[in-house]
C-alpha cells in the first residue's frame, strides 16, 4: 500500500503547505509530484514513464478538447454579442420583475457555463451585465455573488459542454453521453433550488424603471436573430445525437471512417467525441459573421489564454493517473478493498472529494485523485458506471466551492468588489451558496448508494 499511500501524502503535503519554499500550494505541482512518486515506487523505468503519460492524457484527452474548443468558442460569442443578447431576451420572457431579472440571470449565467464549461468564465462573461442592475435592487454584496458563483458553477455542471460530467466518464472510460443526460436533471433541480433561495432578497419590490426594457421581445429578436446561428447549429447537433441517435458527422463523406481512425488513436480520440465535434462546427460556422471572421486571431488566443491555466491543470492531472496505473497503484487499492462494501467505500470517497475540493478549490483535483480508485470498486460493488460517474462529478462540483478556499468565490467577489467599489466577503459568499453546493453532494452520494 506504501505505492498508494506515499504518493498521496507528497499530494496533500505539497498542495495544502503554502509555507514549502517555491512549491507550497502549487496545485498542479503536487499532482506531478504525486505521479512522479508514484512511478518510482513502483518499477520506474523510461518505457513505464512514457506509457503512463500517454496512457494519462489519453485518459483526459476529451476534457483537454472540450475546454480548449469551448473557451474559444464562447470567445466568439461574446464577440458575436449572442450572451448579451440571450440575456436581453430571457429578461423579457421573465417579466419586468426583480423575480423576472433574477430568474433571467440565472438562466443565462446556466446557459453560459453550460457553453464555456468553466464557472470562472461564465461569471466573468455575463457578471459584468448584471452586477449593478441586481445591486440597483438593494440586494447585498455577497447574495449578489452568490447568485452569480451558483449561477456560474451550476452552468459549468450542466451539459453539453460540462467538464466535470466529462471528467467522471473519462476516468472510467464510458461514454459521458448517457451521464450527461441524467446530469440535464440532475442540474436543473440546483437551479430550482437557487432561485428559490434567491427571490426572498427581492421580496415585496418592484423594478426601478430605468431597469424595464424598453424595447419589446418582439424588436429585439427581429434585430439579434442572425447572433443566434452558431448556438443553433451547436443545440441540434447535440439534441439530434442525444435525442434520435443519429451523429451528423459520420454521415458526411468519409466521416465514420475519421471518426473511427480518431477514436482509435490515443490521444487524438479526444477530437471523436461529439460535443467536441459540434464545438467545432459551431465555430467554424461563427467565422461566416464578419464580427467573428475578421478577429479570428485574437478570438483564438483570447479562448486558449482563459483556460490556459485550466489546461494545464488536467495536463498534471492527467500524469498523475498515467503515473498511478503504470505504478500499480490501482490495482493495489483494488485488491485492498476487496469484501469492502459498495456503502463504505461511497461513504469513504465522499468525505475524501469533499476534503479536496475545500482544499483545493478544484473538482479536476478531487475527481483526479478519488474517482480512479474509488471509481472501479463502487462499479464492482454493483453501482452502474453511469451512476458512479454521474456521483463523481456531482459530489466534487459541490465540494470546490465549499469554504473556505472556493477559487472561483475569490475570482467572483472580486469582480463585484470592483464593480460596486466595495469589499465583498468570499467565505461569507461561499457560506450563503452552501445549500447548493451540499445539494451536488448529496444527489452525487444517492446515485452512489442506489445508482
Amino acid at each position: 500500500m506504501l505505492v498508494v499511500v506515499l504518493p498521496l501524502i507528497v499530494l496533500f503535503t505539497i498542495a495544502t503547505v503554502k509555507t514549502i519554499p517555491v512549491i507550497g500550494g502549487d496545485v498542479r505541482i503536487a499532482l506531478v509530484a504525486a505521479g512522479l512518486t508514484a512511478w518510482v515506487m513502483g518499477e520506474p523505468s523510461l518505457p513505464s514513464l512514457g506509457a503512463g503519460i500517454v496512457d494519462g492524457i489519453d485518459t483526459l484527452a476529451w476534457v483537454m478538447c472540450l475546454s480548449l474548443f469551448g473557451s474559444i468558442y464562447a470567445e466568439s460569442q461574446v464577440r458575436l454579442g449572442t450572451m448579451d443578447a440571450v440575456l436581453g431576451v430571457l429578461r423579457r420572457v421573465f417579466g419586468n420583475s426583480p423575480r423576472g431579472l433574477i430568474a433571467a440571470t440565472f438562466v443565462t449565467l446556466t446557459l453560459a457555463g453550460s457553453l464555456l464549461g468553466d464557472a470562472i468564465a461564465a461569471a466573468t462573461v455575463i457578471g459584468f451585465l448584471v452586477i449593478r442592475a441586481l445591486a440597483e435592487l438593494k440586494i447585498p454584496a455577497e447574495a449578489i455573488a452568490m447568485m452569480i458563483l451558483v449561477g456560474a458553477s451550476i452552468g459549468s455542471v450542466m451539459p453539453p459542454i460540462s467538464q466535470a460530467v466529462f471528467l467522471s466518464a473519462s476516468l472510467l472510460e464510458i461514454d459521458p453521453a448517457p451521464v450527461a443526460t441524467i446530469a440535464y436533471a440532475t442540474v436543473t433541480g440546483s437551479l430550482i433550488l437557487v432561485l428559490l433561495q434567491s427571490f426572498r432578497y427581492v421580496r415585496g419590490r418592484s423594478l426601478p424603471v430605468e431597469l424595464i426594457p424598453t424595447e419589446t421581445l418582439g424588436a429585439l429578436v427581429r434585430r439579434t436573430w442572425p447572433v443566434f446561428g452558431p448556438l443553433a447549429l451547436l443545440a441540434l447537433i447535440v439534441v439530434l445525437d442525444t435525442g434520435f441517435g443519429v451523429n451528423l458527422f459520420s454521415l458526411l463523406p468519409g466521416g465514420s471512417t475519421a471518426l473511427a481512425f480518431l477514436d482509435s488513436t490515443p490521444i487524438l480520440r479526444g477530437f471523436s467525441n461529439l460535443v467536441v465535434l459540434a464545438i467545432i462546427a459551431a465555430t467554424l460556422f461563427a467565422l461566416l459573421y464578419p464580427t467573428v471572421g475578421k478577429n479570428v486571431g485574437s478570438i483564438v488566443v483570447t479562448g486558449a489564454k482563459n483556460v490556459g491555466g485550466t489546461l494545464l491543470l488536467q495536463l498534471c492531472a492527467g500524469f498523475m493517473v498515467g503515473m498511478f496505473q503504470v505504478s500499480g497503484a490501482i490495482d493495489t487499492v483494488a485488491e485492498a478493498a476487496q469484501g469492502l462494501s459498495g456503502n463504505a467505500v461511497a461513504l469513504g470517497a465522499v468525505v475524501v472529494i469533499a476534503v479536496l475540493g475545500m482544499i483545493t478549490g478544484s473538482q479536476t483535483t478531487a475527481q483526479t485523485v478519488v474517482v480512479p480508485f474509488a471509481g472501479p470498486l463502487l462499479v464492482a460493488a454493483g453501482g452502474g458506471s453511469v451512476a458512479v460517474a454521474l456521483g463523481a462529478s456531482h459530489i466534487a462540483s459541490g465540494a470546490q466551492n465549499l469554504p473556505p478556499v472556493g477559487l472561483t468565490a475569490f475570482v467572483v467577489c472580486g469582480l463585484v468588489g470592483a464593480s460596486l467599489n466595495q469589499r465583498v466577503d468570499p467565505v461569507k459568499t461561499m457560506i450563503l451558496a452552501l445549500p447548493n453546493s451540499l445539494y451536488f453532494i448529496v444527489v452525487g452520494l444517492l446515485f452512489w448508494l442506489f445508482g
